[in-house]
């Protein structure tokens, strides 16, 4: 099984990402934090060209639930959706709750993380 959730679409990288922010707030989630990593490596002196950017995004109702059951949730928080383009194609996809959670070992967070992971899957079909 993968550990990621991806797709392709025929939108540009930024026109993704404004996508995604629109659909992730109809889905509960906001925006915390978005880097232009390209942008920023360029600004550290790293030749790295390629349009790349990481969303930090969180359910604030469903943060507290998981970390409310199990503190060590906090390392997999926020979740991450990144938007990258490679071959001319714009790709958005994120690490998979459910597998993340798995790597905790507490059987009780697996439906919440089951139902983030939807959420996340929901918003990013809707976005490409």
């Amino acid at each position: 099984m993968d550990f990621y959730y991806s797709v392709v679409t025929e939108k540009t990288v930024d026109e993704a990402v404004r996508a995604l922010e629109e659909s992730l707030q109809a889905h509960q989630f906001g925006v915390l934090w978005k880097l232009d990593l390209s942008s920023k490596l360029q600004e550290k002196g790293v030749d790295f060209r390629i349009p790349y950017r990481i969303l930090e995004v969180c359910n604030p109702h469903e943060a507290k639930k998981v970390l409310t059951q199990n503190l060590l949730v906090g390392y997999f928080l926020p979740c991450k959706i990144v938007v990258y383009e490679q071959n001319g194609k714009t790709h958005i996809g994120l690490p998979k709750p459910s597998q993340l959670m798995d790597i905790i070992g507490d059987s009780t967070l697996s439906s919440i993380a089951q139902d983030v992971e939807t959420s996340l899957v929901q918003a990013i079909d809707a976005a490409k």
